[in-house]
C-alpha cells in the first residue's frame, strides 16, 4: 500500500473536514485497508444491543470487534461465542480492562460496564488513544468524571457517550421545532417515569458461581465486601456501583433537556426519595422513589421522578405560556396549545412533530472515528449529564442544595 500524508489521508475520509484522529489510531484504521478494530469493555445487556449494531455495520463499515473484555467467566464467553459466528475469528478473551487496552491491538473500544468503572475505563482509553464509546452515566463521583473528560480531550480520541435518544429522528425534529420559539416563554420541563418493579430484580442471579467472576477485577476497590451472588449479578440496585434511577434513567431525560434546549448546567439541584416499597431481604440500597429539581440559568425549572411503587403517571412534557410539547411517545411528539396563556396562530391545535433523519447512535460513532467530527453525543454532552445526575445524588444523600461553579469545576452547597 502506498504512503499517504496525513492530509490525503483526511481529505479521502472526509473532504474539507478538520480531524482529531490520533496518530496511533491513524495509522492503524489506514494501514490496515481501513479497518477499524474494536474491543468491548462489558459483555452484558447494553454490549449485547452495541454487538448487534456493529455488526450490522461490518460490512460497510468496514469494523471488525477483535477483543472481549468481562470479570464474569460466561457473559465473556458467550459474547466471544456471538463474535466468531459472525465475524469468523475467535477473539482475544480478557477479564481486565487494562489487559484487553494494551494487549489487543483495537484502535476503539466499546464501554458497557458496571456505572461505578465507566469513567476510569474511559480515562484510561483515552490516554491509550482508544477511541470510545462509553455508556452513560459517564461518571459517579466529579473527581473521575474531569480525570476521564481532561484525557479525552487532550488526547484527542472520539468518544460518544451512550445516551441514544438525541440520536433519534424524533428527538432531532424536536430539538428544531424547540428553536423556533412556538412554545413562547419556557418555565418547566419534567419527566415521570415510573414502573411497577424496579428494574434490578430482573438481574438477580441466585446461583451465580464466585469462581467464574473475578470480584476483584469488578469491584474495582469500591467496596471490600465479600463476593455475593446477588450483589454481583443485581449491581444496578447497590449504591457501591449504581446510583440508581437518576444516573440510569434519569441521564437520558437530562441529556434530552439538555440537546433540546441548547441548556447546559443547572445552576442549582434539590433531591429526595427513599425506599418505599421494595423492602426485603436483598437490601437493595438504591432509591424506589426519588426525585430532583434542577434550575436552570435560561429560566427554567426541570423536574425528574421515578416511583417504582406504581406504574402509572408516566409523562415527558416541555411546558411554555403559548403551548407545551408533548414527548412521551418517544418515536411521535407532538406539540399541543393545553394551558396556554397566549393562544398563537402558530398554535391553535395539536401539531405532530416531523422527525428529521440522522445517522443511529453507533453509526454516529463510527463515521466520525474517519471524518473526525464531533459525535451527537460528544464529551461535552456527557460530562453535562455527568453534572447534573452528580449534584442530584450529592443533594439526595446530604438533603441540601447543590450549586455548580463550572468555572472552578465544583459542586458545593449554596
Amino acid at each position: 500500500m502506498n504512503k499517504k500524508t496525513r492530509r490525503e489521508f483526511l481529505k479521502t475520509a472526509s473532504i474539507g473536514t478538520a480531524v482529531t484522529l490520533s496518530a496511533l489510531s491513524y495509522s492503524r484504521i489506514a494501514g490496515a485497508n481501513d479497518r477499524i478494530a474494536i474491543g468491548m469493555i462489558g459483555c452484558g445487556g447494553r454490549s449485547q444491543d452495541h454487538f448487534k449494531q456493529i455488526s450490522a455495520y461490518k460490512d460497510k463499515e468496514n469494523v471488525e470487534i477483535i477483543a472481549v473484555c468481562d470479570p464474569w467467566k460466561e457473559k465473556r464467553e458467550k459474547t466471544a461465542t456471538m463474535v466468531k459466528d459472525v465475524f469468523g475469528k475467535d477473539p482475544q478473551q480478557f477479564e481486565s480492562y487494562q489487559d484487553l487496552l494494551s494487549k489487543a491491538k483495537v484502535d476503539a473500544v466499546l464501554i458497557a460496564s458496571a456505572d461505578h468503572v465507566h469513567a476510569r475505563q474511559l480515562e484510561a482509553a483515552a490516554k491509550m488513544k482508544k477511541h470510545a464509546y462509553c455508556e452513560k452515566p459517564l461518571a459517579n463521583n466529579m473527581k473521575e468524571l474531569i480525570s476521564a473528560y481532561d484525557a479525552v480531550k487532550e488526547n484527542k480520541v472520539i468518544v460518544q457517550v451512550g445516551t441514544q435518544l438525541r440520536s433519534y429522528p424524533s428527538f432531532t425534529g424536536a430539538r428544531e421545532v424547540y428553536k423556533s420559539g412556538i412554545l413562547g416563554k419556557v418555565s418547566r420541563v419534567e419527566q415521570c417515569r415510573n414502573g411497577n418493579k424496579p428494574y434490578w430484580y430482573s438481574k438477580i442471579v441466585k446461583n451465580l458461581n464466585p469462581a467464574d467472576v473475578n470480584w476483584k477485577e469488578f469491584t474495582a476497590g469500591v467496596t471490600d465486601k465479600p463476593f455475593n451472588p446477588v450483589l454481583c449479578s443485581a449491581w444496578y440496585g447497590y449504591r457501591d456501583f449504581s446510583d440508581g434511577p437518576i444516573p440510569q434513567w434519569g441521564s437520558h431525560f437530562i441529556d434530552l433537556v439538555h440537546y433540546i434546549t441548547g441548556a447546559q448546567f443547572p445552576e442549582s439541584a434539590v433531591c429526595s426519595g427513599d425506599t418505599y416499597t421494595w423492602k426485603d431481604e436483598y437490601n437493595f440500597s438504591c432509591p424506589d422513589h426519588i426525585q430532583v429539581l434542577w434550575k436552570y440559568p435560561e429560566g427554567f425549572m426541570v423536574s425528574y421522578s421515578t416511583n417504582f411503587g406504581n406504574g402509572a403517571g408516566n409523562s415527558f412534557k416541555i411546558f411554555g405560556n403559548q403551548g407545551l410539547m408533548d414527548l412521551q411517545d418517544w418515536n411521535n411528539p407532538v406539540l399541543l396549545p393545553d394551558g396556554a396563556l397566549t393562544k398563537t396562530d402558530a398554535l391553535k391545535e395539536k401539531k405532530e412533530i416531523e422527525p428529521i433523519e440522522r445517522p443511529d447512535h453507533i453509526l454516529d460513532w463510527l463515521q466520525c472515528m474517519r471524518s473526525g467530527n464531533e459525535p451527537n453525543a460528544n464529551i461535552e454532552a456527557g460530562y453535562q449529564h455527568a453534572v447534573a445526575c452528580i449534584m442530584a445524588m450529592i443533594a439526595y444523600d446530604t438533603g441540601k442544595r447543590q450549586i455548580y461553579d463550572h468555572t472552578r469545576r465544583e459542586i458545593r452547597e449554596g
